[in-house]
């Protein structure tokens, strides 16, 4: 008796069956754009001059003596709108007559553009003090070290690259209030296995961050040495340099600086803020989705900004 079994009806059952449910990605917080010097000003052309005034200088007076005058200082900061970006797309006619989701892809479209965009540009603001900084170099300011290897084993993070980063923005006369780290998950990852945090015996302060982790969603759970910390997968990655002896050969630019309105170490700006252009293409039989955007970054107080590269192969060990 043949019956009806799923041995021999194959021809019956749909071979592929697709939800109508789409997956989608986790995307990170993007947090870079309120740490920078927003400039108002948009001039013709792509270059703006910013001037600069130095500080007057006490020198010893005799009476009858004539006063020596001296000339203050002054400077010319130059920034460029350097980055002009695109994001582009398409879907043809006859993928959305054929398709069950063509209208779910055309919804995303703006949105997924326009993050994209802003990835692109969280990407730059976290890269360009890095980047404008001298490479295997101290970067010394009144004494105090702006640039270094990690302290800690292998490379990675240590506590004392909290106590010399405030010593070096105190040395540059950098307001110590709104203190930011931001740092790579390899470096919380790091932080959380240092020996003098998981044995709290004789530390109670740090028994919240071994209870909870260091880590909830992009800040800390604490406060380390005066620094909020925060987590970033955007910052500059790739670095090798050697710095007072020590090496980083996958090295990522941990960043550290006062968050004070007065003293933000990136300047920049937004020309022309995401544009989504569309239109019909009748010779492709597509509709093309273009979004373009505008932007320069650049570092502004080179005082206040303190980069402790550390190794991010090196935290397993």
């Amino acid at each position: 008796m043949a019956g009806i079994s799923t041995s021999n009806t194959d021809h019956m059952i749909r071979s592929q069956l697709w939800s109508k449910q789409l997956k989608e990605y986790f995307e990170d917080q993007l947090i870079g754009m309120k740490y920078v010097k927003q400039i108002t000003d948009f001039p013709d052309g792509e270059l703006i001059n910013i001037p600069s005034i130095g500080q007057m200088v006490a020198s010893d007076y005799e009476e009858g003596q004539a006063v020596k005058y001296s000339s203050l200082d002054t400077g010319n900061f130059t920034f460029q709108w350097t980055d002009y970006k695109q994001v582009s797309t398409f879907i043809t006619q006859k993928m959305k007559q054929d398709s069950f989701y063509a209208n779910e892809l055309v919804s995303s479209f703006v949105p997924r553009m326009t993050r994209a965009l802003d990835k692109a540009m969280e990407v730059d603001i976290l890269s360009v003090g890095p980047d404008q900084q001298t490479a295997s170099d101290y970067n010394l300011i009144n004494g105090g070290r702006h640039r270094w290897v990690g302290s800690g084993t292998n490379e990675t993070i240590g506590l004392a690259d909290f106590v010399d980063a405030r010593y070096a923005l105190q040395k540059a006369n950098i307001p110590l209030t709104n203190l930011i780290a931001i740092v790579d998950p390899s470096v919380e990852l790091a932080f959380n296995k240092l020996s003098n945090l998981i044995n709290v015996s004789n530390n109670p302060q740090w028994e919240g961050i071994v209870r909870d982790s260091i880590g909830t969603g992009m800040q800390f759970r604490f406060n380390v040495y005066g620094f909020d910390v925060y987590v970033s997968q955007n910052l500059k990655t790739g670095i090798a340099e050697t710095i007072g002896g020590r090496t980083a050969t996958t090295g990522v630019a941990n960043m550290f600086f006062s968050a004070d309105s007065t003293a933000l170490p990136i300047i920049g700006g937004v020309k022309q803020a995401p544009k989504v252009d569309s239109e019909f293409n009748k010779d492709y039989q597509r509709d093309e989705y273009v979004t373009t955007a505008r932007w320069g970054f650049k570092l502004y107080r080179p005082e206040n900004l303190v980069t402790v590269i550390t190794d991010t192969d090196q935290v397993y060990s």
